[in-house]
C-alpha cells in the first residue's frame, strides 16, 4: 500500500508469525494454551496472596502487583496474534497500532520498575531485618507500586511523542505480529537515523545499564546473606535466585530487541514470542515451583476451598 506524501496510512498489515496454514493452527493451539495458563497462573498467585494471611507481607504484595502486570502485558499482544493466526488478512488500524504500543511500553516499563522495587525490598529485608516492617510499610509499598506505574506511563508517553510527528505514507507492512517501536519506526517515510539512535539510547542502553545494576544489587544482597543463620540463609538464597531468574528473563529479550539497530533479523519473531507471551507464563511457574511458602499457601487455600466446593 503506497500513498502520496501528503497522506498517512490508515492501517498496518502484519506479516505474522508464519504464512503456512498448518503451522498457523499448531501455533494457535500452542499460544492459546500458553496464554490461558498465564492468566490462570497469575490469577492463582493474586488470589492466594489476597486470601492467605501468612502472605500479607511486602514481598508478596509486590509479587501480586507483578502478576497483575503480567496478565495485562500478555493481553496486549496474545489475543490479537491468536485471532490473526486464524485470519487470512492480519491488519490493525493506525490508531490501534499506537494504542497497542502505548500500553505495551506502559506495562513493560512498569514491569521493569516493579522488579527494581522487589530488589529494593529484598535488600531491606536482608540488610535491615529489624526495620523491615517499618521501611516497607503498606503505605510505602503502595507508593512504590504507583511510582512504578507512573514511570511506565512517562516512558510510554516519550515513545509515542517521538513517533507521532513522523510521516507514515507507505509502505505499511509490519514484519512481525504486533506494533512496536523498531518495526514501526522503519516504516516512516523520512530519515529516522537520529531518532533510531535516540530510541536505542532511551530503551536499549537504559535497559542494559538497569539490568547490570540489578544484577550487581543482587550480588550485594547475596554477599550480605553470609552473616545469617543457615536456615535463614537458605531461604534468602532461594528467594534471591528466583528474583534473578525473573529479572534475567525480562531483561535479556528486552536488550536484544532495543539495544541494537532496528533492522530485522531471522531470530526476531522467536525472541518476540518469548518476550511477549512466554515470559509472563514463566513468572508464576518460577515463583510457585521454587517458593515453598507459596506452594504451602496454595495447598492451604485448596484445602479450604475443597470442602466448600463439595457442599
Amino acid at each position: 500500500m503506497e500513498l502520496g506524501n501528503g497522506s498517512r496510512v490508515k492501517e498496518f498489515v502484519f506479516l505474522g508469525l508464519t504464512q503456512s496454514q498448518d503451522l498457523s493452527l499448531v501455533l494457535f493451539l500452542f499460544l492459546c494454551l500458553v496464554y490461558m495458563t498465564t492468566l490462570l497462573g497469575n490469577l492463582l498467585i493474586m488470589v492466594t496472596v489476597s486470601c492467605e494471611s501468612r502472605l500479607q507481607t511486602p514481598m508478596y504484595f509486590l509479587l501480586r502487583n507483578l502478576s497483575v502486570l503480567d496478565i495485562c502485558f500478555s493481553s496486549i499482544t496474545a489475543p490479537k496474534v491468536l485471532v490473526d493466526l486464524l485470519s487470512e488478512r492480519k491488519a490493525i488500524s493506525f490508531r490501534g497500532c499506537l494504542t497497542q504500543m502505548f500500553f505495551f511500553h506502559l506495562l513493560g516499563g512498569a514491569d521493569i520498575f516493579s522488579l527494581s522495587v522487589m530488589a529494593f525490598d529484598r535488600y531491606v529485608a536482608i540488610s535491615k531485618p529489624l526495620h523491615y516492617v517499618t521501611v516497607m510499610s503498606q503505605g510505602r509499598c503502595t507508593a512504590l507500586i504507583v511510582a512504578s506505574w507512573a514511570g511506565g506511563f512517562v516512558h510510554s508517553i516519550v515513545q509515542i511523542s517521538l513517533l507521532l510527528p513522523l510521516p507514515f505514507c507507505g509502505p505499511n507492512v509490519v514484519d512481525g505480529f504486533y506494533c512496536d517501536v523498531p518495526q514501526v519506526l522503519t516504516l516512516a517515510c523520512t530519515d529516522t537515523f537520529a531518532l533510531e539512535l535516540l530510541m536505542i539510547s532511551n530503551n536499549g542502553l537504559i535497559s542494559t545499564l538497569w539490568f547490570i545494576f540489578l544484577l550487581v544489587s543482587y550480588m550485594v544482597i547475596l554477599s550480605l546473606i553470609r552473616s545469617q543463620a543457615r536456615e535463614g540463609r537458605k531461604k534468602a538464597i532461594s528467594t534471591c535466585t528466583t528474583h534473578i531468574t525473573v529479572v534475567t528473563l525480562h531483561f535479556v529479550p528486552c536488550i536484544y530487541v532495543y539495544a541494537r539497530p532496528f533492522s530485522a533479523l531471522p531470530t526476531d519473531k522467536a525472541i518476540s514470542v518469548t518476550f511477549t507471551v512466554i515470559s509472563p507464563l514463566l513468572n508464576p511457574l518460577i515463583y510457585t515451583l521454587k517458593n515453598q511458602e507459596m506452594k504451602a499457601a496454595m495447598r492451604r487455600l485448596r484445602g479450604r476451598l475443597g470442602p466448600s466446593v463439595m457442599k
